[in-house]
């Protein structure tokens, strides 16, 4: 018997703690926690219920999709033909090659997600057949923050949280504890331990607002308010950093007469919290330097008020003073390592196919248009935005393309990871959409919902069967990953050697694919660093030493303090960019009907808010685990004490949540009382029921809990103009009991 021990990563979240992998015989064994490499505390893993599907599912022949399959029923029948790779790629080619003849590149369009899939090589897929339409969840999830800070400062930046010396930590619309489970949640568990300062802003008592020194429970979509709130208090109390304000700020006064707009009475009445508690946090975050100020995806997903909720918060570090310093927040730096922008190679997208991305040309920002112009604010220091994740098309625009044909035909989709069916906006057109389209290929490694309305699905090797490169989007100097213990089982791929054999069947351009499989790819992604991908693999880590005060620095042509990379070269309270743009010189705060204004007064309405994760599932994975099923067999929707006895229900009980437009769909969940804001219901994200298409697939029972059969891709037919953003906090809807079968 041979044994080897090989360092490896876990990919069954999205964080890929590191691991070493025991293998007998050239097959794995046991899987331990490796605290030689980052996240470097074996604690994580200890609480994690996810990792041990590294063994389970590696070497799994029965839930695993082990072989490409090809459909041979109807659409969604769930009847699929064993056939070879050759088969399905030449077919693949030949089908896609035909539909681009018709209809023009952009006919194609893609998704992407899961833990197990690598972003850039379906983004340089779509650069390789000219297609701009890679579809995402951006606008609401990570791209506002990011459009945001850079429209403010000129680039992103990271929290600095230190312990030993941040002075006060505001989490906004985030909960690390329950979403992650991260070392970054440790550090916070320790620090309110030893007496650390805490705010919290959540509209539920979450696992890490119970850790808060203050917790406020904003209204659903009210948060803008609350931001400017803070500001007033912080303005009028002479809170401020003058010295930063008056020299590297501009648009102050703008900006103060939007934060005096209201009082704090007044943004108390808006947002259902008492004005001294308001006064209170925005005391200890302006009084406690350095003070960290974190954002989540809860403040990504409010609709028209998210882009100028994010505009206010990066207001909020400037005025204060916590912009660049350590223990507060950090500009990031540019990467050392091959930047997203050039693995996608979205550079040589033609201006004909971004001319036909489905936002343009009224997303203002989430574009190529918007983007080529940010990227000429950001260059001036050297550095470029990644280009297809803040270009990602809006998915409502996909699906109403597939089905209407409007403004131009989209006949195929390619999924790697993703699960459109469970986890995007309005389900029942996304079905839609799928019946209209004459090609989908899906990469996934198990059957989802998405997977069987296939025409091809392709078995992607996830977890220990390729290497992981984890790259934070390209918008910082810092990368982790490692290699794979073993090469991918069964026939399964990796999805970057799937997409360039079907690139290059497909007559692409063989120099945007030089290397032959990913880990050569990354061998190269990592050489400007002077690391080699052996070495990078032995610590697990690559990033420079983190730098503050950047706007200090001089300008290696001028010899002048270098600024920011905005149009004033300063810090912009005002944005003068966005105005030209669609959007407001400084933020305001745009009241939704039905949530903010002309509530529903009947008995059973409520304002729901969704995306709440449950552990130990991610997402909308690993429903099909039963150990996973074990620990949390039932969706819940959470809600007040007082709420749930206004709506005549209890701990536990079936309830049918319905949105006031449309009463004939329902979603079954189960209620649980919470801490949280009355008249407010918080629905669970992701669920499916994976027994129900186990055999005959039965969709509806599937779906029968799927949230998002309640959400929708617009805002009320008026998009966000900036980045597009939808509505999954704040829906108007009524909740009912269940009636009990007979």
């Amino acid at each position: 018997m041979t044994a080897q021990i090989k360092k490896t990563n876990c990919h069954y979240c999205g964080y890929l703690c590191a691991f070493e992998a025991k293998l007998e015989d050239g097959r794995v064994v046991e899987f331990t926690p490796d605290s030689t490499r980052y996240p470097y505390d074996t604690s994580v893993s200890a609480r994690c219920h996810r990792w041990k599907l590294n063994l389970e599912k590696l070497y799994d022949e029965d839930t695993r999709v082990n072989y490409p399959l090809r459909r041979v029923g109807e659409r969604g029948s769930g009847r699929f033909e064993r056939v070879s790779w050759d088969e399905a790629l030449d077919d693949i080619a030949k089908r896609m090659e035909a539909l681009i003849d018709e209809h023009g590149p952009w006919t194609v369009a893609s998704a992407i997600g899961g833990p197990h899939a690598v972003y850039w090589p379906l983004h340089r897929f779509m650069t390789s057949i000219g297609s701009p339409n890679n579809m995402g969840i951006g606008p609401i999830c990570w791209n506002p923050r990011i459009w945001m800070d850079t429209m403010t400062y000129g680039w992103s930046i990271e929290c600095d949280f230190r312990p030993d010396l941040t002075g006060c930590l505001m989490l906004w619309g985030t909960n690390p504890a329950e979403s992650d489970n991260s070392l970054f949640w440790r550090n916070i568990a320790q620090y309110t331990r030893d007496g650390g300062k805490l705010i919290v802003i959540d509209s539920r008592l979450s696992m890490t607002a119970t850790k808060a020194s203050i917790w406020l429970a904003p209204f659903p979509g009210t948060d803008l308010v609350l931001a400017y709130a803070f500001a007033r208090v912080i303005i009028e109390e002479g809170l401020i950093d003058r010295d930063f304000v008056n020299e590297w700020c501009f648009g102050f006064e703008e900006f103060k007469e939007a934060a005096f707009e209201r009082t704090v009475e007044e943004a108390a009445q808006i947002t259902h919290i008492d004005a001294e508690k308001i006064r209170e946090a925005a005391r200890m975050y302006a009084t406690n330097a350095p003070a960290g100020l974190l954002s989540g995806r809860g403040v990504d997903q409010i609709g028209v008020n998210t882009a100028p909720l994010h505009r206010v918060i990066a207001a909020l570090r400037a005025i204060t003073g916590n912009l660049d310093v350590p223990g507060a927040c950090s500009i990031n730096e540019a990467p050392s390592f091959m930047s997203e922008l050039e693995l996608e190679g979205s550079a040589q997208l033609s201006p004909e196919s971004r001319a036909h991305g489905l936002n343009e040309p009224d997303c203002g920002l989430q574009s190529f248009a918007g983007y080529e112009l940010a990227n000429q604010r950001t260059a001036k220091l050297g550095r470029n935005l990644p280009m297809r994740y803040l270009t990602s098309v809006l998915p409502v625009r996909v699906w109403n393309a597939a089905v209407t044909g409007e403004p131009y035909r989209v006949s195929a989709l390619i999924v790697d990871g993703a699960n459109p069916l469970v986890t995007y906006a309005d389900t029942n057109l996304v079905m839609k959409a799928f019946e209209a389209m004459d090609l989908i290929v899906v990469m996934e490694f198990i059957m989802t919902p998405t997977a069987l309305m296939a025409d091809y699905v392709l078995p992607a090797a996830a977890a220990v069967e390729h290497p992981c490169f984890q790259a934070m989007g390209g918008v910082s100097n810092f990368c982790y990953g490692g290699p794979a213990a073993v090469e991918p089982q069964f026939e399964r791929k990796e999805d970057y050697v799937i997409l360039r054999e079907l690139a290059l069947r497909m007559g692409c351009d063989e120099e945007l694919w030089p290397a032959k499989n990913l880990t050569e790819e990354l061998a190269r992604t990592i050489a400007p660093t002077g690391m080699s991908w052996d070495d990078f693999t032995v610590t697990g880590i690559c990033g420079g030493s983190t730098s503050y005060y950047k706007h200090l620095f001089p300008n290696p042509e001028t010899g002048e303090m270098q600024g920011f990379a905005t149009e004033s070269g300063k810090v912009e309270l005002a944005i003068p960019f966005l105005e030209r743009q669609g959007a407001d010189l400084v933020s305001h705060f745009t009241p939704v009907p039905g949530v903010h204004v002309d509530v529903c007064d009947d008995d059973d309405c409520v304002t729901l808010i969704t995306g709440a994760r449950k552990q130990p599932y991610w997402a909308s994975s690993y429903f099909e685990v039963p150990s996973m099923r074990a620990r949390h067999p039932k969706p819940t929707v959470e809600m007040s004490e007082k709420t749930a006895s206004r709506l005549g229900l209890a701990e536990g009980d079936a309830c049918l949540i319905s949105r006031q437009d449309t009463p004939g769909i329902e979603v079954l969940q189960y209620v649980h009382i919470a801490d949280m804001v009355d008249d407010v219901a918080s629905a669970e994200y992701g669920w499916w029921y994976p027994e129900s298409i186990a055999d005959e697939p039965d969709f509806a029972e599937c779906f029968k809990s799927n949230i998002n059969l309640l959400t929708r891709g617009t805002v009320d037919g008026k998009a966000e103009p900036l980045i597009g953003t939808w509505i999954y906090n704040g829906i108007p809807c009524r909740i009912r009991k269940k009636e009990r079968s007979l």
